[in-house]
């Protein structure tokens, strides 16, 4: 008897008339159809079966039975119903982009990429919006400050003075752009969220439904990410400060490397707490516990796949703004060598072609970044919890599980 999921021993099972102990588990003769061949009585004693002599030819053999395809030991493709020479259960269900089973790292990248490809008319209308409001304020911003400093730089000498007025008059737009951009990743990341768990369930979201399903958690996402950060900073602050005060410059070292570990562990440890927030509507210290909880035992493992998905969309992102910036060097300054000039870089031309490119980077950028992280989500709660069988019923998949 095989009690694997998803699995049944080949034939039927006995019918009401027949029980065990009764007629027909009594080992019967075999019968022959009519027309069998005969065998003899005689036949050789065992060990004395001669091969055939030279130009005979060999007696005819018996037709072996043919096993239904899936089945048995033998061949190359009598594993399992699931493919050739393969043993183990059966492949698992796949309704949406990944199938409801512990992912691989090439599951998750594939998975975010195959909803980015497969529901891209909801996902890029959100991260087009967002990416064009913040690369127009960002060159904006650009613009504005480098004119002051390049009128800075034509008066000759320059002083420390100059440059803190300098920053200081282009503080208001610079915190104005960071806060919309702040605003902007809050959305994003809440509506890609809702648009990731239902393409697990090969569920198409409109960005009408989307944002229905992620308003109700929108200020709580706010509130735990303003605490992610207050606590990033205090604790820099706690970690360094002290030293800085003290003017030891080995312990102003040592204490920035502590507040770098610490950083980088805290944020993998409740990097999930994102995605726990918004799928499980829960509040925000219950998703940090959440979080805490479903990286335990996996961190380097989470660790390692955000960070070749931070350094995959980094280098994609290079790849599609460095040839923009170029070629806006090229055609409204003097070449390459303009971008040392900051003259040349207060140009409309390079800032907007600069600005193009951010705005297509960003709008394949953040769903693959947001997508990774749902899909993290979900395996985790899949190896910890079972999470896939409560999908699969989600799904409408029958008999998954039994």
């Amino acid at each position: 008897m095989n009690d694997s999921p998803g699995w049944a021993t080949p034939g039927s099972s006995p019918s009401d008339g027949e029980r065990p102990g009764g007629p027909a588990d009594q080992p019967q003769p075999p019968t022959q159809p009519a027309d069998a061949p005969k065998w003899s009585a005689e036949q050789p004693p065992p060990g004395q079966w001669q091969s055939p002599a030279p130009g005979q030819t060999p007696p005819p053999q018996p037709p072996q039975p043919q096993q239904g395809p899936g089945w048995g030991p033998y061949g190359g493709q009598y594993g399992h119903p699931g493919g050739p020479g393969q043993w183990g259960p059966p492949p698992a269900a796949k309704p949406g982009v990944i199938p409801l089973r512990p992912l691989g790292l090439g599951e998750i990248l594939d998975g975010a990429v195959a909803t980015l490809r497969s529901h891209w008319r909801s996902v890029l209308p959100i991260t087009l919006v967002v990416a064009t409001v913040v690369q127009v304020l960002s060159l904006l911003m650009q613009k504005f400050m480098m004119d002051n400093l390049a009128l800075t730089l034509d008066r000759g000498r320059v002083t420390p003075e100059d440059v803190l007025s300098t920053m200081g008059s282009n503080l208001p737009v610079s915190a104005a752009v960071q806060l919309l951009d702040f605003a902007g990743g809050i959305v994003v990341t809440a509506m890609l969220t809702m648009i990731f768990s239902r393409a697990v369930l090969g569920r198409h979201s409109s960005v009408s439904e989307a944002w229905r399903d992620a308003r109700p958690q929108v200020l709580r996402l706010i509130g735990l990410t303003l605490l992610l950060g207050v606590g990033a900073v205090v604790l820099g602050a706690v970690l360094i400060v002290p030293v800085a005060l003290a003017g030891n410059v080995g312990l102003i070292v040592l204490a920035v490397f502590v507040w770098l570990g610490l950083f980088l562990w805290l944020g993998i440890k409740f990097s999930l707490a994102s995605s726990a927030l918004m799928l499980e509507r829960g509040t925000v210290f219950k998703s940090l516990a959440r979080s805490s909880k479903l990286v335990s035992g996996a961190w380097w493992r989470i660790f390692g796949i955000t960070l070749l998905t931070l350094i995959i969309t980094a280098i994609f992102a290079a790849i599609i703004i460095l040839p923009l910036q170029m070629l806006g060097f090229s055609l409204f300054g003097d070449g390459l060598s303009a971008m040392q000039d900051p003259l040349a870089q207060t140009a409309w031309g390079p800032l907007a072609l600069t600005a193009i490119g951010g705005i297509i980077a960003q709008a394949v950028v953040l769903p693959i970044q947001s997508g990774v992280t749902v899909l993290l989500y979900v395996d985790q709660r899949i190896r910890r919890e079972g999470l896939d069988l409560e999908l699969a019923r989600a799904a409408g998949v029958e008999n998954y599980g039994g």
